[in-house]
């Protein structure tokens, strides 16, 4: 006798037996996956937000600032389920300024790229990071990369890359008058200043000097033309014994040597000295009024983009001009590396820690030739094999003076900059600039490391 079963009988007798089948494995299954998520248990296990702060960074080939740091945050985010990234950018000139108000007001990010930065790191505002890495990491680090984020035998941050400054030179300019670049990029303070008179004329013809051969600009935390004021062999701080250096003929001859361009020699505009650095770059990259310029290596990228646009020039690089101290110094605060501020959750300083490794991972050292900047890494010296003005700026990142390597140094930058102001101005000659500068210095503060 044939039995005939309606469709939807037969769906109910197939579900019920499925579930007579499987009924067993999916009352174990959340065991199963309880006992499984003990065994394999990550390390780092948090949720919630990571703040994180940084400077803009212009990447060459999608002329953005902020897409280099936008796509590593969407990486991770992917990755990390549960873990947002607040990102906020920093002014380039005024950053600082944020960061230290935020320290007074203790309203710090958790992440932010100050883990070079003594006096931050002196006050007790990091969390130290050493059992975060492992020898094997630390290794990789070029040494001057390493010790930039050591103090007091603790590591209080993970480096990123390193930036130097250099002179970029308006080669259109150069040829217009005949004058050749430095050969090599080296030059004596005499070539130098050769050039510079040569580059510095009225373009015109109606009798005022409208094309000059240097410029730059003086306020707190900058170094652009610190390469000229060093390049005696004055040194800011004797780090051995921690106390304040900068006096004697050395700094004397230095400050003068810059004072001169623009009140002996006249080869700077009128206000070098009161401009702002936006001004003083304005008037090399967009009105090419000026020959020659102290800035940060990433700005080549700044240049090329500009090229790309069709509002560019043929541009060089040089080093600053040797002087008693025999090479091409270069100065400033050369390493980046970030910092995790002070955290009540460990797990949370964990995470933070991830996050950073990430932004510094190969992919990120590789890809740092984006923005005109060098990697930290041993390991990540050929990003620039092919590209002969980069080549030349890494090179001298062997005469690169760190400047700003003591816990009151904020301080001490503001009396002495403003000094050099005042002789630029001539309200001082160099010599009572340095004079004051010492007196005022060591009257307030006591240098000891």
């Amino acid at each position: 006798m044939n039995i005939k079963y309606r469709p939807f009988t037969l769906f109910l007798c197939l579900t019920l037996i499925v579930f007579i089948l499987f009924a067993p494995h999916f009352m174990m299954r959340p065991k199963i996956d309880e006992l499984v998520d003990k065994i394999f248990v990550k390390e780092i296990e948090w949720k919630g937000i990571i703040t994180v702060w940084d400077y803009p960074r212009l990447d060459i080939t999608t002329g953005y600032k902020y897409s280099w740091i936008t796509k590593k945050i969407k990486e991770f985010e992917r990755k990390n389920p549960g873990v947002y990234i607040e990102f906020k950018p920093l002014d380039s000139n005024f950053g600082h300024i944020k960061i230290d108000t935020a320290l007074k007001s203790n309203s710090c990010p958790d992440i932010a790229p100050v883990g070079s930065n003594l006096e931050i790191i002196a006050k007790g505002a990091l969390e130290p990071l050493d059992e975060y890495l492992t020898q094997e990491e630390i290794d990789k680090y070029k040494a001057n990369a390493i010790s930039a984020v050591k103090y007091d035998k603790r590591i209080w941050g993970v480096p990123y890359m390193m930036e130097n400054y250099c002179l970029f030179l308006n080669l259109d300019l150069f040829n217009q008058k005949g004058v050749k670049p430095p050969e090599s990029g080296n030059w004596t303070y005499e070539e130098f200043l050769k050039a510079l008179k040569d580059l510095t004329y009225d373009s015109n013809g109606d009798k005022e000097v409208d094309i000059f051969g240097f410029n730059s600009y003086i306020m707190p935390n900058t170094y652009n033309a610190w390469g000229i004021i060093l390049s005696d062999g004055g040194r800011i701080v004797d780090y051995k014994k921690g106390n304040y250096s900068f006096y004697g003929k050395e700094a004397v001859s230095g400050l003068k040597k810059l004072v001169d361009l623009k009140l002996v020699h006249k080869v700077t505009p009128e206000e070098f000295g009161t401009n702002t650095p936006m001004e003083a770059w304005r008037s090399f990259a967009v009105d090419k009024k000026v020959a020659v310029y102290p800035g940060k290596s990433s700005f080549v990228n700044v240049l090329k983009v500009l090229n790309n646009m069709g509002k560019g020039f043929n541009f060089g690089v040089a080093n600053f001009p040797i002087g008693e101290a025999g090479v091409p110094i270069s100065s400033g605060n050369t390493v980046t590396a970030y910092g995790i501020f002070k955290q009540d959750d460990k797990k949370k300083v964990e995470m933070c820690m991830k996050f950073i490794k990430h932004l510094t991972d190969d992919e990120g050292q590789k890809e740092l030739n984006k923005q005109g900047v060098f990697p930290v890494r041993k390991d990540m010296e050929e990003i620039y094999k092919n590209d002969e003005i980069m080549s030349t700026i890494e090179k001298s990142l062997s005469y690169s003076k760190p400047i700003g390597v003591h816990p009151k140094w904020k301080e001490v930058d503001d009396i002495l900059q403003t000094q050099i102001r005042m002789a630029l101005l001539g309200k001082k000659t160099a010599e009572e600039a340095i004079r004051d500068a010492k007196e005022r210095i060591e009257k307030a503060f006591s240098l000891g490391r």
